[in-house]
């Protein structure tokens, strides 16, 4: 007796709770009185059904063939919050068809044919907080078009085929929260329509055909925190200046085809805790790129093209919690790299030809504690624990695969090099250790040249130096460093580059006229001066003769000007000497 009247009781309250309300309820829907809730779902519906009960607050008309809302077609609901007509083939939405529904809420439009959206249709939604119009045929967004939704707090205008937004489109929406553009024919976003949404503070972009982010796309926007960028193919660099003006605390840019880690664009956001820059085709992490996020917890990197994490490449990162490197090309990573590796819980480099060596000692120290997310990593080398998990390894393993061996280079013979200038010249330094060694030259400027360095010199597989084109300003002692987890060795070798015999040339000669013409420069300056220095000269000649001449003149009259020569021929012996004798003769001179 007791179990039927359990039975009789549960009937009696499925009965209730399905009745419909005071107003009745439409053939083809289903009303629930507790919830005041009416669901018309597949049920083909051309057009809103007659007879819903006025005290209705959430009415479903999803997944029906309605083609058009006119105003009136929802007069009769002035209680109504809810109203979703996704799904359905309205192409049309006439102003003022939701005038009459001041309590509305939530309001779902997706996956219809609505092409535009005339001014007027959202008038009197002041208590409006979700709007859904994706995946609809929107092409573009009129000015004033939310005006006077005041209180939307989300909007959803993604997957339609939107090639412009107004400047003023967003204007009224003072307390929208979130924004979702996604699958558009976008090719720029205009920092000015932006603009109007100051409140924002969640900016979802994705799957656009934007190529770039320029520098005003963003700056007003005070209140942004979350910002994402996904699936953009054009876009190949985030400038220094695209996040100018943010206090972000969330970014995430993945699925583009930038290269580099933004650092320069990051170099501001102090504030950001969670950053995912994860399917990108960024190769390295250099020294130092998130030096400036002190306050960052998450770094997700996965599924790019990392091959090499250089040391301290996460310095700066005092508070960091999760690191995702996973399904990459690292074959190892260090402790070198971190800031401090005691902040570090979850650590994610599965999917990553890990080298089993001392490099990865600091984690399989740490395997029991930290956390891999439930992928722990596995070693790929060497070959005797290849495929065995790091958290699996037993203590024994330590000494014998994680230890490493300081570099050690083979030729410690000097080289000297004389060479002539613009010649080539090598410098071999073959090192050898466990792990393999890197092996980098340091110039006599105190330069640092690797294999990855460009210029004249640059470092060959295996260590050589290989300088091009050698000047008499490259001469001095190179320094070869072989380093590896185990320490460092070094080696010296001297160059020196003797300069370039002086050959005159004639004009037309090539490369000597033209170093000539580099040392004298033919312009007007020089044969100006020239011309000068060459007429003071003359002039002062011209003044010395003159004041020669004025000398001698006034010495005139004090010395004679006559004087005479008495001359005694020489004696002859002999009769002819004899006869000729006539003795001394004079004659006078004057001088002119």
């Amino acid at each position: 007796m007791t179990c039927w009247l359990w039975v009789l009781s549960l009937q009696l309250l499925l009965l209730h709770a399905v009745l419909p309300p005071a107003g009745g309820c439409p053939a083809r829907c289903e009303c629930t009185a507790h919830t005041r809730a009416v669901a018309c779902p597949r049920r083909r519906l051309t057009a809103v059904p007659d007879g819903i009960p006025a005290e209705t607050r959430l009415l479903e008309l999803s997944r029906n063939r309605i083609r058009c809302l006119n105003p009136g077609d929802l007069a009769a609901l002035p209680l109504l919050e809810e109203l979703d007509l996704s799904e359905n083939v309205i192409a049309h939405v006439e102003p003022g068809a939701f005038a009459n529904l001041p309590r509305l809420r939530v309001l779902r439009l997706r996956g219809n044919l609505l092409k535009l959206i005339p001014p007027g249709v959202f008038t009197r939604l002041d208590n409006l907080t979700l709007l859904d119009l994706s995946e609809n045929k929107l092409v573009i967004l009129l000015d004033y078009t939310f005006q006077d939704l005041r209180s939307l707090r989300r909007l959803e205008v993604g997957d339609n085929d939107l090639v412009f937004i107004s400047r003023r489109a967003f204007a009224g929406l003072l307390a929208l929260e979130e924004l979702t553009l996604e699958r558009c024919n976008l090719t720029a976003l205009s920092g000015e329509s932006l603009g109007h949404l100051r409140g924002l503070g969640a900016l979802r972009l994705r799957h656009l055909a934007i190529a770039a982010l320029e520098d005003q796309n963003f700056q007003r926007l005070p209140g942004l925190l979350h910002l994402e960028i996904d699936n953009w193919p054009l876009l190949e660099e985030v400038a220094a200046g695209s996040l100018r003006g943010l206090n972000l605390t969330s970014l995430s840019v993945t699925h583009t085809n930038i290269t580099a880690v933004p650092a320069a664009a990051l170099r501001h956001q102090a504030h950001l805790t969670c950053l995912n820059l994860s399917h990108n085709p960024i190769s390295t992490v250099p020294r130092g790129s998130f030096r400036d996020l002190v306050r960052l917890r998450e770094l997700h990197l996965a599924g790019a093209l990392l091959a090499m994490v250089e040391p301290q490449a996460f310095l700066g990162l005092r508070q960091i919690r999760l690191l995702n490197l996973s399904n990459n090309l690292l074959s190892t990573l260090e402790e070198s790299t971190f800031h401090s590796v005691n902040t570090l819980e979850t650590l994610r480099v599965d999917g990553n030809p890990l080298a089993c060596d001392c490099r990865l000692l600091w984690v399989v120290q740490r395997r029991k504690t930290l956390n891999f997310d439930g992928r722990p990593p596995a070693c790929a080398t060497p070959a005797e624990v290849r495929g065995d998990a790091l958290r699996s390894l037993p203590d024994s393993a330590l000494f014998e695969y994680f230890v490493c061996r300081k570099p050690k280079i083979r030729e410690r013979r000097l080289q000297r090099v004389t060479a002539a200038a613009g010649a080539d010249v090598r410098f071999q330094c073959r090192a050898e250790g466990e792990p393999a060694p890197t092996v980098a030259w340091v110039t006599p400027r105190h330069r640092t040249v690797t294999a990855a360095s460009a210029g004249r010199a640059r470092v060959l597989p295996g260590g050589t130096l290989h300088i091009r084109d050698a000047r008499p300003g490259d001469s001095g002692t190179y320094t070869c460093v072989a380093s590896n987890a185990g320490g460092n060795d070094t080696y010296f070798a001297s160059l020196s580059v003797q300069p370039e015999p002086a050959v005159n040339r004639t004009p037309g000669e090539g490369r000597n006229d033209t170093q000539v013409a580099a040392r004298f420069p033919l312009d007007l300056t020089t044969i100006l001066v020239s011309t000068a220095m060459g007429c003071i000269t003359f002039l002062g000649v011209v003044l010395f003769c003159f004041l020669l001449l004025f000398v001698w003149s006034r010495g005139r009259g004090q010395h004679k000007n006559n004087f005479s020569v008495e001359y005694s021929f020489r004696k002859v012996d002999g009769p002819a000497a004899a006869a000729g004798q006539g003795g001394a003769r004079k004659f006078n001179m004057k001088m002119i």
